[in-house]
């Protein structure tokens, strides 16, 4: 598998952001992901390279979510990780590339979730299944885009988390257990984005 450049995954990024806004907060966010992933790979074994990739990649369907006045549609959120793994099998991307758009989203949807919360899917599981994946899904905990962006310590999240259910919780314990605390201060530093 080829995995893209850093050049051209802002490229992508570019092409499809509908507005200057709309890329800094998603590029922006996607930066900091990486950041978060690549500083919790040491102990992990895991490629370095796709770990990189994917955090870069993981929200690029968010875009298509964006009116033509520039506003973000909340209500379809769910749908974003389907949305760019979409766009990256329609630019060409391995399967494994396009997996970390639809498999980041909270820590993971089932079938039965889409099902019993009727959700906008398609009825399927979007769940990370390699390690690679799980990094860059719990990295992607720890940094929100709302209005102001932010970061989220693991303890914040795993609150949050709780309200959909024990299953929920535990999956983000096993998240956490298994790649520590993502060291945050110079991320916080450098961002300027409060810590939550």
């Amino acid at each position: 598998m080829r995995i893209p450049s850093d050049d051209k995954i802002r490229a992508l990024h570019e092409k499809y952001a509908p507005t200057r806004e709309a890329f800094a907060l998603v590029y922006t966010h996607c930066e900091i992901v990486c950041l978060i992933a690549e500083g919790l790979t040491d102990r992990t074994g895991l490629d370095v390279a796709l770990v990189r990739a994917g955090a870069l990649l993981h929200d690029l369907g968010v875009y298509r979510l964006y009116d033509t006045a520039g506003e973000l549609d909340h209500s379809q959120y769910v749908r974003h990780g389907v949305l760019g793994h979409e766009l990256l099998a329609k630019e060409g991307f391995a399967e494994a590339l396009c997996r970390f758009c639809s498999c980041h989203t909270g820590v993971g949807i089932s079938r039965d979730d889409v099902r019993r919360q009727g959700l906008p899917l398609p009825v399927a599981d979007y769940c990370a299944e390699s390690g690679e994946e799980r990094l860059v899904m719990y990295a992607d905990k720890s940094h929100t885009k709302t209005n102001p962006p932010s970061f989220l310590t693991a303890d914040s999240y795993a609150l949050n988390i709780g309200r959909f259910g024990a299953d929920k919780a535990a999956a983000f314990a096993s998240m956490r257990e298994e790649f520590g605390e993502p060291d945050l201060a110079a991320l916080v530093d450098t961002y300027g984005h409060a810590l939550r």
